[in-house]
């Protein structure tokens, strides 16, 4: 198992969170839990993009078929 690193990097300069006051390790954790959001909703469109686009050629193949039918 690996050990989770307490260090933080801003501006090329390394801070240690045990060092950090309670504020600076509440947006700490703020950021932490936005960047988790931000990649599941990244996945979710991920995932309806794939749909929508599945949907749009079903319906695009259904009005070509349609068309071939009426010629």
């Amino acid at each position: 198992m690996t050990e989770q690193s307490n260090v933080i990097n801003i501006d090329g300069k390394e801070y240690n969170q045990e060092d950090l006051d309670m504020t600076q390790k509440y947006l700490i954790n703020q950021i932490k839990d936005l960047q988790i959001k931000s990649g599941n909703l990244k996945f979710q469109l991920d995932q309806l993009t794939v749909a929508q686009n599945a949907f749009t050629n079903s319906l695009i193949e259904s009005v070509k078929k349609e068309k071939v039918k009426d010629d």
